[in-house]
Parts: structure tokens; sequence; C-alpha cells
């Protein structure tokens, strides 16, 4: 990377980290993959002109992604970052555009992100030198809040992207348009839009007691909240009480909203709830869970603490990890 790039890539990351550190959020919790500070700048989308002029400035940037994987690099401290590049370089890259997309605007900095696929690792060709590809899950509680949140947008946007190549209303091959955050079929002329699919995720609680359930899949020990996603048709609230009812066999009260959680695996909405269940026997439908049991409220903290033997909790990245600790730290 030139001296130019390097320096406007240090200017964009500390002020980004500047920022949010003395922000306000707009929630009281924020969930990892949650709290992107790009103004996404969606009413210049459709100006190929302003978006065209962007990609040509020297000093905007671009993120990359290879088959999924970001491009980061360590930070100073400890831990990982985005490694930005060109977007001149990116543009180059893109094959006319095709792998681009307009991610928004950090003050007057435009940054784009790039989509590579293939069996070679970039970072050995074009991109040598210039960081390494890793996992998001597997880095995401290393890099700061909002490279994550980022990632996590350019992944979404790009999983969308590989599934929508060709026109779901007549099979052709689609164009994309709007920095690529529109795809349009030259043959019958119809726009396809990215979409995020709802899903409803709670923990149920009787009292001063919680439900966790497990599937046969996950580590030894391992209990996490349900799950489900949002039906046409349905409220979230609907959707909360049908999974708990499928899943459990227990009725639901009354609902209350903790946070969301943006999930890009491939394009999900983590809607997080805190569900209260009458009494009753709980019972796993022995189909997506294979096992339900209750935490008294000690047992939960025990649990979070990795304490409760025979027991584990799910990562500090997941939202249900974050839904177990709010109800356990009540």
């Amino acid at each position: 990377m030139g001296a130019s790039a390097r320096a406007a890539h240090d200017v964009l990351t500390g002020a980004i980290q500047r920022a949010m550190s003395g922000a306000m959020p707009l929630s009281a919790f924020t969930n990892v993959f949650a709290g992107n500070p790009l103004d996404r700048a969606s009413y210049q989308r459709s100006n190929a002109d302003w978006v065209a002029a962007r990609l040509a400035d020297p000093d905007s940037l671009a993120l990359v992604l290879w088959n999924g994987k970001p491009l980061v690099e360590a930070k100073n401290g400890g831990g990982s970052q985005i490694a930005y590049v060109r977007a001149q370089m990116a543009n180059e890259l893109s094959d006319a555009g095709e792998r681009l997309l307009f991610m928004g605007l950090w003050k007057e900095t435009a940054v784009f992100a790039l989509d590579m696929e293939g069996a070679a690792d970039p970072a050995d060709g074009p991109l040598e030198g210039l960081g390494r590809f890793e996992d998001l899950r597997a880095i995401a509680l290393d890099l700061p809040g909002p490279d994550a949140a980022i990632l996590a947008t350019a992944k979404a946007m790009f999983e969308w992207r590989r599934r929508h190549r060709h026109c779901p209303n007549c099979g052709q091959p689609s164009q994309p348009a709007e920095g690529g955050w529109k795809r349009i079929c030259p043959a019958c002329k119809a726009e396809h839009f990215p979409r995020t699919d709802p899903v409803v995720i709670m923990l149920p609680v009787n009292g001063e007691r919680c439900l966790l359930g497990r599937q046969a899949a996950w580590p030894q020990g391992m209990y996490s909240a349900l799950a489900g996603f949002l039906e046409p048709g349905e409220s979230i609230e609907e959707a909360c009480a049908r999974e708990v009812w499928e899943e459990a066999g227990l009725r639901t009260a009354s609902v209350r909203y903790h946070s969301t959680q943006p999930w890009p695996y491939p394009s999900s909405l983590m809607i997080g709830l805190i569900a209260e269940v009458e009494d009753g026997e709980a019972t796993a439908d022995k189909t997506e869970l294979d096992e339900v049991r209750w935490f008294t409220r000690e047992e939960a903290r025990s649990l979070m603490k990795g304490a409760l033997t025979g027991a584990r909790a799910p990562g500090a990245m997941a939202i249900a990890h974050q839904l177990i600790k709010a109800w356990a730290d009540e």
C-alpha cells in the first residue's frame, strides 16, 4: 500500500474509533455486528456519475472480502482491524463493477467494498503485502466494534449478490445498479433489492428461572436461547409465542424487547426478546431441540461465568449470550 493510501487508512480508522468512543448509542446495548458508523448516503447510490467520481478519487478507500473472508491487519495495541486498500485498485479488480459495493461515507471519504472469489488467495497475488484474510466469525471479537459492523454489512450484501446473479423472475443474468444495492434484469426489466430475514430469538422466563435448549449437534454441554424465523403474516410477538410453543410446549404470556443483531450468515436480523411464559412442563420437540432445561437466576449467573458444572453458555459474540446475561444480572 502506498504512503498516501496508508495515511488515509490511518485517518479513517482513527477517526471512526475516536468518534465511536464518544458517540451516543441508539440503544442501551449494541451487539456484535451492529453499530456501522458509516453514512450510507443512499441518496447518492442512483447517481452513477457521483459514484464513479468517488471511485476515481485517490482518497477513497475499499475493504476486501475473499470467499466471504475480510482482509485484515494487526492493530496497534493488539487485535485486528480492517486493512483498507485504494478504491481505484478495488475498481480495477471488480469485474467491471460486478463485484463492487458502495458502502457509504466517513465524513468526506468514500468507502467501497470488493468481493473476490476463487481458490487462489489474493493476499498471495494482487493484494500481496496488504493484509491477511480471516474468517469474520472467528475474529469478530478481536475487531473494533465499528469494523465488525462494517464488514458484516459487506458480507451480507455480497451473499445476496451471489444468490441473485440471475433474475428470479425470468432466469436471465442480472446486472448491478445503484452502487451494488440493486440488481436489474435487462431481459424482463425486473428490479431486485437485498433482503433481510428476521429471526426471533428469545429467552423464556418464569419467575426466577429461565429456559434454555440445546441441539444434538452443538458442543457438549452447550445451552442457548430458543429461536426461529418470523413467518409471513406474523407479528414479532406472535412468532415468539409460536416458536416457544413449538420447541418447548410452553404458552407465552408477554414479550419484551432487548436488542437486535445483524447476522450475516447469510442475511438475518436477530430480534432479541425476553418471553414471560405460563407455568407448565417444558418439553423439547426433538426436532429443533434435543433437550430443554430450566436454570435458576443463580445458575444462570454461574453459567455466564463458566462455573456451572456440565453446562456452558453461547459465546459473547452471540445475542443469545447477551439475553441470558441481561436476565441473570437483573
